[in-house]
């Protein structure tokens, strides 16, 4: 018989799954927002726990975009209405507001069994499509939404990674490349190595607050032309991890070049309601496209994301969120509704806080009042915590911080003494690497090294997001600038 130790995981026989067998698409997948760094944070908070004295008493994790666990509170209708649709006896309870009641009932309705338990149609409940189809017209100036474009998803991830796999296919030369901006948010990396497609990577422009300029775009597209077939063009605007805001003429400018090199677009567009700065103004691709005429908006092919994760709600646990297509084939489209047919749907909670979104209190309803204040209050915050995040590291030697136009991160690029490159270089990590793990040992502070969403060769970066409480942002931001200043100090 096996031998215990074997049986156990220990040496004894190969085991039939190991890493030289194992796909090795999934091998080169690599998703820096949850990776060595923050492994090492969630081991320094066992350690806190099992009272390891450190210089700190607690970690502060400004890696990743999670807005409720940074201390933004929830939207009080939502939930309400999550909590009747989740125990429907609660209708009988008079703390609900009518509307709120209204709301839930109309979901139960359209539930299996009036129950959120129970599955729902694959491309998502259709009253919630129809729901999305409204809010996107509203959006968009009256553009037309038909709701069968409309595909509900397991946040807008999911649906980005399905998108992404409908468009890859050849061989060799013949290969799908797909442009994705550099620095990107690292999912599309990812989901392109997972799914053995060619990355393009096209630069934005650090001294022009990380805007995307055409003639780079062309760059790069007639570099990848000699070894892949390039068939898609991703944009996230708002951006991430840059945090930059789209101009209408920026937008016009790539929906042409799209056009001209017959490109697939895929807009990201899940920060659309986190824009801060003055003068900037979030304007949807859909809506610029169709604003553009009948010789742009009948010939591009185009997929639109959101989500419930970001924006005012931050309910990103819920994972809740759609995908639009425009101008698909129709026959690729069943082939889609087939594809997402086999993971049955989307979750249900999901899709009921995304009908939320969509359709939040008029103003003649009850909760209009409190929804409305509450909304304004977590964008205000943000707007706030955006200018101080940017003004603070400004006046850091050695650290630039462009402005945050949009959505939750700060992208600053950090000069690192010779020295300091050397080290890291030594030890086998990328420069920005040893800054953050060292930030992070002795600070407490968890942000991304730069490497991890790409950046020009020779400069250095990292992203932290704006979420944490202002009080608490601000000792963040104190304690990174006396950070730098020792970290440059010691290794001049």
């Amino acid at each position: 018989p096996m031998s215990q130790h074997a049986a156990n995981g220990l040496p004894g026989r190969v085991k039939l799954l190991n890493v030289d067998n194992m796909n090795p698409n999934v091998k080169r997948v690599e998703y820096a927002v949850r990776g060595a760094i923050v492994q090492r944070a969630v081991q320094i908070e066992k350690e806190l726990k099992e009272g390891v004295k450190k210089p700190f008493d607690e970690v502060i994790k400004a890696n990743i975009g999670d807005a409720h666990a940074m201390g933004q509170k929830p939207i009080t209708f939502l939930r309400q209405v999550l909590a009747l649709c989740a125990y429907p006896e609660l209708l009988e309870d008079d703390k609900f507001p009518a509307d709120a009641k209204q709301r839930a009932r109309r979901i139960l309705e359209a539930c299996g069994g009036h129950s959120i338990g129970a599955y729902s149609s694959s491309q998502g409940i259709d009253c919630i499509r129809q729901d999305v189809a409204r809010y996107i017209e509203k959006r968009d100036g009256g553009i037309p939404s038909n709701p069968d474009n409309i595909y509900l998803a397991t946040g807008a991830s999911d649906a980005i990674v399905t998108m992404l796999k409908m468009l890859v296919c050849g061989e060799g030369r013949d290969r799908t490349g797909v442009m994705i901006s550099i620095p990107q948010y690292p999912l599309y990396s990812a989901a392109l190595a997972d799914l053995a497609a060619v990355q393009i990577s096209y630069y934005l422009d650090e001294d022009k607050c990380w805007s995307l300029d055409v003639a780079e775009l062309k760059r790069a597209v007639d570099a990848a032309r000699q070894h892949c077939n390039p068939r898609v063009l991703c944009i996230i605007n708002p951006g991430n991890p840059t945090g930059q805001v789209q101009s209408r003429q920026c937008i016009e400018d790539v929906i042409r070049f799209a056009k001209d090199e017959r490109l697939f677009l895929m807009a990201d567009e899940v920060y659309q309601d986190n824009v801060y700065a003055e003068g900037c103004k979030f304007h949807s691709f859909k809506r610029v496209l169709f604003e553009m005429g009948p010789e742009y908006s009948t010939a591009v092919e185009m997929a639109s994301f959101h989500s419930t994760s970001k924006c005012y709600m931050g309910e990103c646990g819920f994972r809740g969120g759609y995908m639009e297509v425009i101008n698909m084939d129709p026959e690729v489209k069943a082939q889609l509704t087939k594809l997402v047919s086999v993971r049955l749907c989307p979750p249900v909670p999901g899709q009921a806080l995304l009908d939320l979104v969509v359709n939040p209190p008029q103003p003649d309803e009850p909760s209009y009042h409190q929804f409305t204040k509450e909304r304004a209050t977590v964008l205000a915050t943000l707007a706030e915590k955006a200018r101080l995040t940017e003004q603070i590291f400004n006046t850091v030697p050695g650290i630039t911080c462009n402005p945050v136009q949009g959505a939750m991160y700060t992208f600053p690029r950090i000069a690192l003494p010779q020295k300091a490159i050397d080290k890291a270089t030594e030890e086998g990590l990328s420069p920005d690497m040893l800054y953050c793990m060292r930030l992070l040992e002795e600070e407490g502070i968890c942000l991304v090294p730069g490497s991890g969403f790409g950046q020009r060769e020779g400069t250095f970066h990292f992203r932290m997001t704006i979420l944490p409480p202002t009080e608490k942002l601000k000792i963040v931001l104190q304690k990174i600038r006396e950070f730098h200043v020792r970290f440059t100090q010691e290794f001049s």
